[in-house]
């Protein structure tokens, strides 16, 4: 190897010797800055993840307010260790709260602009549309051909690719409004970006695409008459929704299953980068199932089921195709090729269930709206008790299953310790909890390669990177910010 830069040029030496001289360097100065940011004072956070003999204890401690004034400390459960995002580890209260505002804003305006390319797409189904714009198409768009695919796929392959790149988008804005694990990062891109699929994709393509060819009557329409018009702008885009089922979901779970992309991305690294079999490893890593982007899909597909089932009932077929390629192939996936990333104890359910409820009482308006439209207004003010009874469902079942999810009961808390106390009387807790929360980058390679030899949940085909062993320290350790100083509690 040649000593000069990226090795173009240079005096020539042995690569061994070289690169074994370079790790012992580079190893000196990691350890000198790790005593240096050990020793400094400036370094110390003002939060701390807090460790407890038992889980009663912890549960008490996480889920009680502990000094008068509750600005003083502020407790939570901690996420279990490879689910804490240690960048926003000790952002303070107030500038959480401000960067929460600025990104609400700046999601409104996203989804606000982003109609422009939806009516855009939209207007590519009205072949009126694209005559009058571009009138030297008219011969080539009378042809069979030609306009079976413009009426057909093309606008809902246009929608899929602006919608492209939304989930990295999204996911950045989560992570500037400053949570503290992974799996709260994902549960707030998943609902962003459902809620950004419900006003464009669905609201978008049904209001826009019908209303804006009559642009001024609709203008002017009263608010009273807004479910009249979801009502009636429903059924005319039921054909657009079928050709966007087949283009987004029954093609997007071929492409989940064949994985082209990772395909062609390990191809280029093993050519390019793959040089030991910890780099083939890495090459490898299928990675975790991407939850804020598939669960949007599979609620708005949920919505679009469920809004047709009376409307249009012809597109249950193709909702329930896509729900049983989905079932199949994602469960394949979960079991065969992805790694668990983390463990949240099903803390996705109750943001899935307000969802549904969400969707019931949409469709439920439009529903209403429909039968208006159809002269059957004798039998609406049947229908009208059915939000309210909808709405009332939901704060019954937030208010009486909700805890479950948000708290962890003392009785099971006391019955695990007792049990652990009967079967594990010699149980070394502390030396586990001794590095369990200790930054990444203050561990050493021996640790990290320890950590990488066990699966979470051993699946036929795993990679060991990124999934390490489980953690006995999620049932036991909270999270706590001290807002008023900077001391660590």
């Amino acid at each position: 190897r040649k000593k000069g830069f990226l090795g173009l040029w240079g005096e020539k030496v042995d690569a061994i010797d070289y690169y074994t001289a370079r790790i012992q360097t580079l190893s000196k100065e990691i350890d000198t800055e790790r005593e240096r940011v050990l020793n400094d004072p400036k370094a110390i956070l003002p939060v701390a993840f807090v460790s407890f003999k038992g889980r009663w204890g912890a549960a008490v401690a996480a889920q009680t307010q502990q000094t008068k004034n509750p600005t003083v400390w502020l407790t939570e459960w901690a996420p279990e260790p490879r689910d804490v995002y240690w960048k926003n580890l000790a952002i303070p209260f107030v500038e959480l709260t401000i960067r929460r505002l600025i990104m609400a804003i700046a999601l409104f305006f996203l989804v606000f602009f982003f109609m422009i390319p939806i009516t855009a797409v939209q207007s590519l189904a009205n072949l009126d549309g694209i005559s009058r714009t571009v009138p030297f198409l008219r011969p080539l768009l009378q042809m069979d051909f030609i306009s079976s695919v413009l009426q057909g796929f093309l606008p809902g392959l246009t929608l899929k690719i602006f919608l492209l790149f939304l989930p990295t988008i999204l996911m950045i804005m989560s992570k500037i409004e400053g949570d503290i694990s992974l799996s709260i990062l994902e549960r707030k891109s998943a609902g962003k970006y459902y809620y950004f699929m419900v006003v464009n994709v669905f609201f978008g393509s049904i209001l826009i695409g019908t209303a804006s060819q009559q642009l001024n009557e609709f203008l002017h329409q009263s608010p009273t008459d807004i479910p009249k018009i979801l009502g009636n702008s429903v059924a005319q885009k039921a054909a657009f929704f079928m050709t966007y089922i087949m283009v987004d979901g029954w093609a997007g779970a071929a492409g989940e299953i064949l994985r082209l992309k990772q395909l062609i991305i390990y191809h280029l690294k093993n050519i390019f980068l793959v040089k030991t079999e910890k780099d083939r490893d890495r090459a490898m890593d299928p990675g975790s199932v991407g939850f804020a982007e598939a669960l949007p899909h599979v609620e708005l597909y949920f919505l679009l089921g469920i809004m047709y089932s009376v409307v249009t009932p012809i597109l249950l077929p193709f909702i329930i195709l896509y729900f049983g390629f989905a079932y199949v192939v994602y469960r394949h996936q979960v079991i065969n090729v992805y790694d668990q990333e983390y463990e949240s104890a099903g803390a996705f359910w109750p943001h899935v269930h307000g969802r549904i409820i969400s969707t019931t009482i949409i469709q439920q308006i439009s529903l209403l709206g429909l039968l208006a439209t159809k002269g059957a207004r004798s039998s609406t003010p049947v229908l009208l008790p059915l939000p309210v009874l909808t709405i009332a469902f939901h704060l019954y079942c937030k208010n009486r299953f909700e805890p479950a999810f948000r708290s962890y009961p003392l009785e099971d808390a006391m019955a695990k310790d007792t049990l652990e106390r009967a079967t594990e009387p010699n149980l070394n807790l502390k030396g586990f909890l001794q590095n369990a929360y200790l930054h990444p980058v203050f561990k050493s390679k021996e640790e990290q390669d320890v950590l990488e030899e066990f699966p979470l949940v051993p699946i036929k085909r795993y990679s060991r990177v990124n999934t390490p062993c489980t953690s006995a320290a999620s049932d036991i350790a909270f999270f706590t910010k001290d807002q008023t100083n900077d001391n660590l509690c």
